[in-house]
């Protein structure tokens, strides 16, 4: 049996306060949580964290702990030692033992106190010291349309938390709240809904739907529009679509395909009144079929014009992959 260095696992001294200690298990617990650290490895640590914090929180725990240190053993062997009781105080938080809502609704215990918990303080305090939540935040997420992230909304989610019945059983409970999107969310923003989860807040990370007309980065928004060549070469005005409505975006006379042109303020609202932009790129288009008159047309530009565009831009390598 390994001993367990609770001081060396929360990262804090042998003099920490309190305070130090709460802190640096809160800090542990929201990093290695199992439902928000994917790493085969977190939930182990998980475990570890909340023994730690158990063992260095209680006082009298404490004092025991800091007695023995590594001759754990001879501790284990005083008759005092296993015979105490280590009851919850009225109002104390535990975190003993970890569960998590498994495939099919069963709720299973993920993590308990080590063997060298219970051989220095016993089955009974491990019994005792049960409690059925996580110590941290919640966390949620909430997909929502480009439109609701513009023009705000209140959207309804079911968050599912887990309370004990009056047996000891744990059981889901489902509740449906009403959530504010605020004006001009960006995808990835955390709104915090205060109180909400098993131990505290609840964590809701927003996502914007994709949408066929932009791409989202922060406040600003990415399209493509297809113009012309006579419109990309004479300079043109056109309707350009906006999350709500339209706006007029003057093309320049010889524009390029690829060309970017942006639309300063027509983006996602920011706060404080302004707003992000919305970046054009031009993809310049030839007609699929060309009628006699615009064929006759074309034949004599290409007659008159002096421009041969492998003047300036010689052969490279291409950018793209098999056609």
């Amino acid at each position: 049996m390994e001993f367990q260095d609770y001081y060396k696992i929360l990262g804090v001294k042998k003099d920490a306060s309190q305070e130090e200690i709460q802190r640096a298990y809160r800090k542990l617990a929201r990093k290695f949580h199992p439902d928000v650290n994917k790493d085969k490895d977190a939930e182990e640590k998980f475990k570890m964290i909340n023994e730690a914090n158990e063992v260095l929180k209680d006082p009298e725990k404490r004092k025991l702990y800091d007695a023995y240190g590594k001759n754990w053993q001879q501790g284990a062997q005083q008759p005092h030692w296993q015979q105490r009781e280590y009851s919850r105080r009225p109002g104390e938080e535990s975190s003993s033992r970890t569960f998590r809502f498994g495939s099919g609704g069963s709720f299973e215990e993920t993590s308990g106190f080590s063997e060298f918990f219970n051989s220095l303080f016993g089955e009974s305090a491990s019994r005792q010291q049960r409690q059925y939540e996580y110590d941290m935040p919640g966390e949620a997420e909430l997909t929502v349309s480009l439109a609701d992230a513009f023009h705000g909304a209140t959207k309804a989610i079911s968050l599912q938390t887990y309370e004990a019945d009056g047996k000891g059983q744990v059981r889901p409970v489902i509740r449906t709240l009403q959530v504010r999107i605020p004006i001009g969310v960006t995808d990835g923003a955390v709104i915090r809904l205060s109180g909400q989860g098993p131990a505290g807040d609840v964590l809701l990370r927003i996502h914007i739907a994709p949408d066929p007309r932009f791409r989202v980065e922060g406040h600003d928004l990415y399209t493509s529009v297809a113009v012309s060549p006579w419109e990309a070469a004479l300079g043109a005005k056109i309707p350009v679509q906006m999350i709500d409505g339209t706006a007029t975006l003057s093309i320049p006379k010889g524009s390029q395909n690829g060309k970017k042109l942006r639309l300063r303020g027509k983006g996602l609202p920011k706060r404080g009144g302004s707003a992000g932009d919305i970046i054009v790129e031009l993809e310049v288009r030839m007609p699929d079929h060309l009628t006699q008159e615009e064929e006759r047309l074309l034949t004599e530009i290409s007659r008159k014009s002096s421009f041969n565009p492998r003047a300036k831009h010689s052969q490279r390598a291409g950018r793209h992959g098999k056609a």
